[in-house]
């Protein structure tokens, strides 16, 4: 990774939608808890209906991406510059790996804990950014994610506790955020090979794979058994998963990886907010301190236009 001062390329005009599509994405996300927790099934049963009956819209999508393109697809030529099927497969790996250890790390320890080592996720993508996409890491980035993190760790607020009966789960949360880490950066590497439509279709039909085993060798109960629990799914994979990974593919076609994992943080943010708004969880000054650190930070952190 290299980090330099503030020398910046020019930006695009499709920069401030690209923004409001990650803020949407991150939102998006951020409610997926609260459908979790409504949903009548195992954890893992609920990651597998989360891609799986996501995949019909986002197949849509792929379709309709397709005959926008000028050639139709992404040539084989680009395909194979971007290391296009490794990154698609990869890119759906990774998340699997994401859903799969952020939901052991809810079972082994405090939602608190594995909340802020999961939005850990974005040191893992300014790690990565230079090393994998040859993307320049400016300082005023590192600030902002310093930021952001002290942003998260205030938002958790009094919840954090490390403790030794929880080491296992800590790890898991720390583990999940790595994978997340690595999916944004294989994501950026898919999408631009295949296009935002293409790209998400094909990684999500490779961790829809990987959750159907996971689901199948551990769940005992597989299907909703109540019609809330069935819209708690469908909300899951319409929103979250088709909503919020689409946006956020979508997002990082136009900003750089690192940038785009800060916003990230607004996720947490959401989660705050609809566990106070549906769930009446306590949201108090610590909480408050930490979302206008989160915000600071994602200032300070955002692309700028050159002069």
């Amino acid at each position: 990774m290299s980090v330099r001062a503030s020398q910046t390329s020019p930006i695009r005009d499709e920069t401030p939608f690209a923004i409001l599509a990650l803020v949407g994405g991150a939102v998006a996300m951020g409610i997926s808890p609260i459908f979790v927790r409504f949903a009548d099934v195992g954890p893992f049963a609920s990651a597998l209906w989360r891609v799986a009956l996501a995949l019909p819209v986002l197949w849509l999508w792929a379709r309709l991406d397709e005959r926008a393109a000028p050639g139709g697809s992404a040539s084989p030529e680009t395909a194979a510059r971007h290391g296009g099927i490794v990154s698609v497969v990869l890119a759906g790996l990774l998340f699997a790996g994401d859903l799969t250890f952020w939901h052991l790390s809810i079972l082994h320890t405090s939602v608190a804990n594995a909340t802020f080592l999961a939005v850990l996720a974005p040191v893992w993508v300014v790690l990565g950014s230079g090393m994998f996409l040859g993307e320049t890491v400016e300082r005023r980035l590192v600030a902002g994610l310093a930021l952001c993190l002290l942003g998260a760790a205030a938002l958790i607020g009094g919840s954090l506790a490390f403790r030794p009966d929880q080491v296992l789960g800590d790890l898991y949360g720390l583990v999940t955020s790595f994978f997340f880490g690595a999916y944004f950066i294989a994501m950026r590497r898919a999408r631009r090979a295949y296009g935002t439509g293409r790209a998400i279709f094909a990684s999500t039909l490779v961790t829809a794979a990987v959750l159907a085993a996971e689901a199948l060798a551990v769940e005992p109960q597989i299907l909703p058994a109540s019609a809330g629990g069935l819209a708690a799914v469908l909300a899951l994979a319409l929103v979250s998963q088709a909503g919020g990974q689409g946006l956020l593919a979508y997002a990082l076609g136009h900003l750089p990886a690192a940038f785009s994992s800060l916003v990230m943080f607004i996720e947490a943010l959401a989660g705050a907010f609809f566990g106070w708004a549906i769930l009446s969880e306590a949201v108090g000054p610590l909480q408050f301190a930490g979302a206008a650190a989160i915000f600071a930070g994602i200032a300070i952190a955002r692309p700028r236009r050159a002069a």
